[in-house]
């Protein structure tokens, strides 16, 4: 009976650590707003943009420290940071920033928070960023519904270089601009170059299809689509 008490404890042990994530304690995942609040409330943590140097330099969150994840030396370069401060993570949308949190954690550090849905959730609740270099904030929703001015269906796919999921729809969406261009014209927007657009639009998160006649918008799909169920929309 002994031995059965042990091993319920040390269950319920495991399954609170895995539910909280964090040593310090507190969800590991915050959404925007509540990342930005835990974020002003942690004065000694350091704040970790994971995305490339090119994403970097269009936009990011102040004070941010640019570590790539998908560069050559990534644990080189956190293993000169301090493991006992509280650690804030984002990407784009979320992906890399929840490979690289659970790298932090299984390298010893403590206290780890990821931003739920990446920058373009910090973006799309209208939260501050800054950027490295001045560049152009791209195209203004009024040459956005210019491009509506046509006597097809317009196929619009937001997408950024660095999305998963906007990689594999590339194929699907090429081939659908071969085979139907006597019924749509497929336009590529891409969303790192087009940020006041994505918040005009209200683009929260990425891949992002809409389809427009008449300059009307009839239908859209966030996430990954398959080729099937676009063809369809557009028929």
């Amino acid at each position: 009976m002994k031995i059965y008490s042990i091993l319920l404890i040390a269950l319920v042990s495991l399954f609170s650590a895995c539910s909280m994530g964090n040593s310090g304690g507190g969800k590991a995942k915050l959404a925007a707003n509540e990342f930005s609040e835990k974020l002003k409330q942690t004065p000694t943590a350091t704040l970790m943009d994971v995305r490339t140097p090119e994403e970097f330099s269009k936009g990011h969150l102040e004070n941010a420290v640019n570590i790539d994840w998908n560069g050559d030396d990534f644990e080189k370069q956190i293993s000169s940071l301090d493991k006992s401060k509280p650690m804030f993570v984002y990407c784009l949308s979320g992906g890399r920033s929840s490979s690289a949190a659970s790298k932090l954690r299984e390298v010893g550090f403590k206290e780890v928070y990821e931003l739920e849905g990446g920058i373009m959730k910090w973006r799309g609740a209208n939260l501050p960023e800054t950027t490295a270099t001045s560049t152009s904030k791209g195209m203004t929703m009024e040459q956005f519904k210019i491009l509506m001015n046509a006597d097809k269906s317009v196929l619009i796919d937001f997408y950024a270089d660095w999305c998963a999921p906007c990689k594999r729809m590339l194929p699907s969406l090429e081939e659908i601009t071969r085979d139907m261009e006597d019924k749509v014209i497929v336009l590529r927007i891409n969303a790192d170059d087009n940020q006041s657009l994505m918040k005009e639009l209200k683009i929260d998160e990425l891949p992002v299809l809409q389809l427009y006649k008449n300059k009307t918008m009839y239908w859209s799909k966030k996430g990954y689509t398959e080729k099937d169920e676009i063809v369809k929309a557009i028929q």
